[in-house]
């Protein structure tokens, strides 16, 4: 009786973590995972240097980038938010921000003195990322905070632009991103002392 007790234990274990193992594939999850796996086609960026491609580039970046809002409409929609897709959401998007701002520099579409800007904001995303790892490890997953969200949309807007490079309708878009690139990074480094702050106090956090 004892031991078909422990196997019927062992049994609804591994059932459960089957469970457990199948909810990391929802559709939300998918649609992060293919935002990571789109990310190294930034890589082509020294070779579609040209208006058209650069356009292509740009608007191709801003719709990867736009995945993130359907993902997480869909999680609520469904209520299938879960631990794996709280994690790998921001480390998409940190992904392909930072291979956007790398590439971008590796063609010369950021100046000297933005390279300030780059390098604050890459700081920001390695420093953040690794406060979420110590949480992970200590079964905490820290959740955005709104002014992160802002820095994300703010990011993405800019290095849109950057992207595209070429005047568009009239507009001067290298500057605009630039522009756009410097409000980022002000408030990327705003939200990253507010995470710090917060953990620091033992603020909001979601216990798994």
């Amino acid at each position: 009786m004892e031991g078909t007790t422990g196997l019927q234990a062992q049994g609804a274990a591994t059932s459960d973590s089957k469970r457990r193992a199948e909810h990391i594939w929802t559709a939300p999850n998918l649609i992060t995972l293919g935002r990571i796996a789109l990310t190294p086609l930034l890589l082509l960026l020294p070779w579609l240097k040209g208006p058209y491609w650069s356009l292509v580039m740009g608007f191709g970046f801003l719709a990867v980038s736009l995945t993130d809002l359907l993902d997480g409409y869909i999680a609520r929609r469904m209520s299938s938010e879960t631990r794996v897709g709280q994690l790998l959401d921001p480390l998409a998007d940190k992904l392909l921000v930072s291979t956007a701002l790398v590439m971008l520099v590796a063609v010369g579409r950021v100046p000297d003195w933005g390279l300030v800007l780059v390098v604050a904001t890459l700081s920001r995303e390695f420093a953040v990322t690794g406060l979420r790892a110590i949480a992970s490890a200590e079964g905490v997953v820290v959740p955005a905070a709104p002014l992160a969200k802002w820095k994300t949309a703010l990011q993405m807007a800019a290095l849109t632009v950057l992207l595209i490079h070429h005047p568009l309708l009239g507009l001067p878009m290298h500057e605009i991103g630039l522009l756009l690139l410097a409000i980022a990074t002000a408030v990327s480094l705003k939200s990253g002392y507010d995470y710090f702050v917060a953990q620091l106090r033992g603020g909001p956090r979601a216990r798994s």
